[in-house]
């Protein structure tokens, strides 16, 4: 194994522990005010994240050789859900934080774990081809979720972000202006992550996935 791949494989299992930290930090808050934690796990940003340190954890660990690596296809998932979960937050709720956030974590949640995995698919890119149709489940967590977010606010009282709220002004209207938006967001997202992927495939690029890196070492070795 060399000291890049032992070097890397340790930075991404440390970042997932990062992750992890920031997380449980984030649950704990809530769980002693009034979002409790049934709303907190309600929240897209933690669901990414939990994914995001799973998928990290694992792959730095494969690296290592301690663990199979992660499927292309789950990673190309998890990039999605994290830039996604970045980019509305940056563009859209960064100004409506409370004063009961834990700002260190949500800046690893919002920040931090969307750059890692956008960086890693770009510099990392899967170097077998992804169909169009194989990346479409991708976008069932997200459909998943909304359906989720919708049919569970009336009961709850409560809706993990405003643009899911009928109660705003706009009602329900509002509701399904963003979530067209939002869903058509995941879509192109999803597409530029498929197309980049199969440009560097075919051209060859420097990139190596976590299952190619390892083989890679144990065929060396």
């Amino acid at each position: 194994m060399s000291l890049s791949t032992r070097l890397e494989g340790s930075v991404k299992a440390g970042l997932a522990l990062l992750a992890v930290a920031a997380l449980a930090a984030s649950l704990n808050r809530a769980a002693h005010t009034d979002e409790g934690a049934a709303n907190w796990i309600s929240y897209f940003t933690n669901l990414s994240n939990l994914l995001g340190a799973a998928v990290l954890l694992t792959g730095g660990l494969a690296l290592l050789r301690v663990t199979r690596p992660v499927p292309d296809l789950l990673r190309g998932a998890a990039t999605l859900y994290l830039v996604i979960t970045g980019a509305v937050y940056w563009t859209l709720l960064a100004g409506t934080i409370d004063a009961n956030t834990i700002i260190w974590a949500n800046d690893v949640v919002h920040g931090v774990m969307p750059a890692v995995f956008l960086a890693d698919w770009l510099l990392r890119p899967p170097l077998r081809r992804i169909s169009w149709t194989r990346s479409l489940p991708w976008l069932a967590f997200p459909l998943l979720y909304l359906g989720y977010s919708l049919l569970r606010g009336p009961s709850a009282g409560w809706y993990p972000y405003d643009f899911l709220d009928p109660r705003e002004p706009g009602g329900y209207g509002h509701v399904a202006t963003w979530s067209v938006i939002i869903t058509l967001a995941f879509t192109v997202m999803a597409s530029l992550l498929v197309l980049y992927a199969n440009v560097r495939s075919r051209s060859g690029g420097s990139g190596i996935s976590e299952r190619d890196g390892r083989d890679r070492e144990l065929r060396t070795t």
